[in-house]
Formats: structure tokens, C-alpha cells, sequence
């Protein structure tokens, strides 16, 4: 499912298209999303002004003076770009026309996905008002897993992937900056001292901004707000690569389930 950096390539490529436009209409032909589209998005989205995109955790805020719509890709969809005037595809549930020409299209196979409104702060809405810090800010810190994780027995892949420990890690950035940081996914976040959690902090750091700067990962069917894939899946070293020789010390990566999801990692490498 699209994780952070996804969600954060996607705004980043929408952002200049919708900053300061005026939306025009509101088309949608499938409401029968993970939740239904709320009628807010229809009456008070129209004639109002995107006054900024922003993103908490997986989260897609779009702020206009009327409130705020709260988008969500689900496991597989997607917000991109598109010129008036262009025919949708399969499965492309929503539209958002903008006066200056252009459409955000919302696009969800599954519909897992959701568009939301909310009057208040957003950051106070249910879905949100929980979540931990931004990986890539200054809270998140050793100190504060450490702090958070005594007394935990739950494995360290499933503690670091709740969003309400750290907002946005998911599945393939959890195997991969494990491996990094040399730390086996199934040990217990309780038992894992300081200085680990500091290499696993540089490691998560490391992963993401990396995931960023090659625009995420597609394995099946992200693309960004320009439509286009991400190619960080090139630089992945044990997502999905489990049977394949450890690009660190060459024996097998081992796949395992944890928490209900695929789990990849050396035995060697990993301790």
C-alpha cells in the first residue's frame, strides 16, 4: 500500500496544481469507498480555494476556507493529476475539477481508500489525533522508541509500525530499514537497547528520504501525482526478495509472518 513516501511524492507533485485554485465541480461516480463520500465534499468543496496540501502520517490534507478534505489511498489508489477534458479510467471513483483547467483524479482498485471532510482542525479528527510523530522530524528520536517500547514484547517490525508510535512507516520501510540498521524483525521492542534504536532511527531515516528522492516505491500500482511510478523498488535490498542471497554476507533471506504481513531479513545480518 502506498506508505509515506508515496503519500509524500504524491504531494508534492500535486501541491503546485492545486495551491491557491478554486475548485470548479465535484464529480463522483463511485461514493462506496472504504467509508461513503460524505455530501460535504459535493456541497461546500465547490467554490471553495485549496489553500494548501499538506500530509500527516498517510494522510492528504487539502485546507480551503469552507474545511478541510482528508484524503487516503487506501492499499491501492491514487491522486494524480489530470488536464480537463480527460476520460477517465477504470476505477477513477472522483474527480476534483479546479478552475484553472486541471483535474485531481482519485483512483482506488479496491476501495480501500477514503475522501473525508472535516469543519475542525483536522489534526483533531479521529483518524488523525492519535497518530505518533513524522519519522522524518526532530520528535522521533531514539530516546523516545526506547522510552515508548519498555515493558513491550511485541516484535519490533509490528511496535515500529503503529501509527500511533511513528506516523507512516509501513510493511516495505519496516523490512527494509531493519535490515539496515542490522536488527531482526520478530525481537522484542522492549529488549532492545538505546544505541540500536539509534541505529534503527539513522536506518528509517536513511530509507525514506531515499524512498523521496527516487519517488517512492511501485510494486503494483502506485503512481505519483504526475502519474508516473516510483523506482526506489530498484534500491530495495529484502523487500520482496525473499530465496534471493543477502546483498550483505550472500546467504538466504528468510521470509516470515508477522503481524499478518510478509517479513523478510538475513539471519546472518540480523540480530
Amino acid at each position: 500500500m502506498p506508505e509515506l513516501p508515496e503519500v509524500e511524492t504524491t504531494r508534492r507533485g500535486i501541491k503546485p496544481h492545486a495551491s491557491g485554485q478554486v475548485v470548479r465541480q465535484v464529480v463522483v461516480r463511485e461514493s462506496r469507498l472504504r467509508w461513503p463520500v460524505p455530501p460535504e465534499i459535493n456541497t461546500l468543496l465547490p467554490g471553495s480555494r485549496i489553500e494548501t496540501v499538506w500530509r500527516r502520517g498517510k494522510y492528504l490534507l487539502f485546507r480551503t476556507g469552507a474545511g478541510t478534505l482528508i484524503v487516503h489511498l487506501g492499499m491501492s489508489g491514487s491522486l494524480r493529476v489530470e488536464a480537463a477534458g480527460t476520460a477517465p479510467k477504470k476505477h477513477d471513483h472522483v474527480d476534483i475539477c479546479l478552475h484553472g483547467g486541471n483535474i485531481l483524479r482519485f483512483n482506488d482498485a479496491r476501495r480501500f481508500g477514503c475522501l473525508l471532510w472535516t469543519n475542525d482542525d483536522p489534526l483533531e479528527h479521529h483518524l488523525l489525533s492519535k497518530l505518533g510523530p513524522e519519522p522524518l522530524q526532530d520528535e522521533f528520536t531514539a530516546e523516545y522508541l526506547q522510552r515508548l517500547s519498555r515493558g513491550r514484547k511485541a516484535a519490533v517490525k509490528t511496535f515500529i509500525m503503529d501509527s500511533r508510535v511513528v506516523a507512516g512507516i509501513g510493511n516495505i520501510y519496516a523490512n527494509e530499514a531493519l535490515y539496515l540498521a542490522g536488527i531482526r524483525p520478530g525481537r522484542a521492542a522492549g529488549r532492545i537497547s538505546l544505541d540500536r534504536y539509534r541505529e534503527l532511527v539513522a536506518a528509517v531515516r536513511q530509507v525514506l528520504s531515499s524512498a523521496l528522492e527516487q519517488g517512492g516505491t511501485t510494486l503494483r500500482d502506485f503512481v505519483g501525482g504526475d502519474g508516473k511510478p516510483g523506482y526506489f523498488r530498484q534500491r530495495l535490498k529484502v523487500y520482496d526478495h525473499a530465496g534471493e542471497p543477502c546483498p550483505g554476507c550472500g546467504s538466504e533471506l528468510r521470509q516470515i509472518r508477522l503481524g499478518q504481513r510478509s517479513t523478510v531479513y538475513c539471519e546472518n545480518c540480523q540480530t
